[in-house]
């Protein structure tokens, strides 16, 4: 999930459908599968790759969706936004609270998983260590306000289609006598509820598909280009993301327990190419986890502002910019304290199922948004307007149902106080409106701002 751009005057529309699929790939990255393949290696009991590919199925129905409504919101690009206009403002809010949470374990899990790498690399150093040193190193890098240029991040997505080739070559030698259905399906460890358990976690390779919605406006002709560059970038990643875990799957028996389960992919490279592939493994994935914690920092911290500036989070702490930099410098330090306690308070499998959770709300939301604009209140009420969003909400919503009774408990909780901070915030707001006799709010006075003008998410 990722946030829009506020909008701006003279943005150039440069962006043809090809680039804007190496975009989308470059912000999911190529070696998505590779961090989460041990856990759901182990909660599917092996079938990795059927997990991949029934979870993109999930989200190529949502893609549509989030290519569908770009087209009614084109600056606007948030599934906060499409809930909160299309269903209420107080679903809106309830949506953007889960995003909040997404973005606050987005850091926590890539601090969890940098810390492990770390130490496969350095191991007489503590994990503790690690830890404080990369929840800083993320915090420092965004109070800084140090960012990644384009070029960058194509010579890293680069450096990772190297790898992925290296790892494939490397796994050659373990095909030969090897059972090539056994990745597939298992019928001696196959069972549906471990399978739509893994399948739920394996969701995590795909997020981020929805930021290239966020380039409505800098892309050529949007309404076509939007929809088939989100779908592809889905089917693409999807592809990839396949590829690699079948190798690993030959590569690694399902009988055989990983060194770490955290950092599995790393030692399955090791096993296919030895300490030189092990290494260089570890080093690419670790790389690209700092970047995308930094990242997710940047953007917890960006949506933090944004509900501060529509009051939907308390405006003097949230909405405050930091002098010159103009960085929201206590959204920042708040996240990086919260990335740092929850690499101590939770595993990486607890984080990835808890960024689920809200993902799956987000997702479910999105696609409801898009059966009531193009099939409820559309002019022309079509099949293809209402199958792909209903098969995406249901196949999400079951997948919601599947993760782990202690994620989809704790998510509750979050809810239940997002619900109780709309309904202060309702009631703050219509205390204000009664004094200044007026119920114009930006949301058509049912509560706080949701998407609003210059704080659009």
């Amino acid at each position: 999930m990722s946030l829009s751009q506020p909008a701006q005057s003279g943005l150039h529309r440069s962006l043809g459908l090809p680039q804007l699929v190496i975009m989308g790939i470059i912000m999911i990255q190529p070696t998505a599968p590779m961090p989460l393949f041990g856990v759901v290696f182990n909660e599917a009991k092996g079938h990795v790759v059927s997990a991949v590919l029934v979870a993109m199925v999930a989200m190529l129905f949502t893609a549509i969706s989030y290519g569908r409504m770009a087209r009614a919101y084109p600056s606007a690009g948030s599934a906060y936004t499409y809930v909160g206009k299309e269903l209420h403002p107080a679903a809106g809010f309830l949506t953007g609270w889960c995003m909040l949470m997404d973005y606050v374990l987005n850091p926590v899990i890539c601090t969890i998983w940098c810390s492990k790498a770390a130490g496969n690399a350095l191991p007489q150093i503590p994990y503790a260590l690690w830890a404080v040193f990369f929840a800083g190193l993320f915090t420092l890098l965004n109070i800084r306000k140090i960012e990644a240029s384009a070029k960058t991040n194509s010579l890293l997505a680069a450096a990772m289609g190297v790898v992925i080739v290296a790892m494939l070559a490397a796994s050659a030698k373990f095909f030969p006598g090897a059972d090539l259905v056994k990745p597939f399906y298992d019928p001696a460890t196959f069972a549906w509820n471990t399978f739509s358990t893994g399948t739920s976690l394996a969701v995590l390779t795909y997020i981020g598909f929805d930021g290239i919605s966020t380039l409505s406006e800098e892309v050529k002709d949007p309404r076509r280009n939007i929809l088939w560059g989100t779908v592809l970038v889905c089917l693409i990643i999807g592809g990839l993301s396949a590829i690699e875990t079948y190798a690993a799957q030959i590569v690694w028996p399902t009988g055989l327990a990983f060194p770490d389960v955290d950092t599995a992919y790393v030692h399955v490279a090791g096993r296919a190419g030895g300490p030189w592939l092990f290494q260089t493994v570890n080093l690419t994935l670790l790389v690209a986890t700092i970047g995308s914690g930094s990242g997710a920092v940047m953007a917890g911290a960006r949506l933090m502002y944004g509900m501060g500036r529509d009051h939907a989070l308390p405006q003097r702490f949230f909405g405050d910019l930091h002098g010159p930099t103009a960085v929201p410098r206590n959204n920042v330090l708040l996240i990086g304290a919260l990335s740092l306690v929850g690499a101590f308070a939770m595993s990486y499998q607890l984080g990835a199922e808890l960024l689920n959770f809200g993902a799956f709300i987000g997702f479910m939301g999105v696609n409801l948004s898009a059966v009531l604009r193009y099939y409820v209140r559309g002019e022309r009420r079509q099949l293809t307007h209402l199958v792909p969003p209903v098969l995406g909400f249901l196949i999400c919503f079951y997948l919601w149902l599947s993760l782990s009774l202690f994620a989809k408990i704790a998510g509750t909780a979050w809810l239940v106080v997002g619900l109780g901070a709309y309904t202060f915030l309702y009631a703050k707001h219509h205390a204000a409106s009664a004094r200044s006799g007026s119920s114009d709010n930006g949301a058509g006075g049912d509560g706080p701002s949701v998407g609003g003008g210059k704080a659009a998410l």
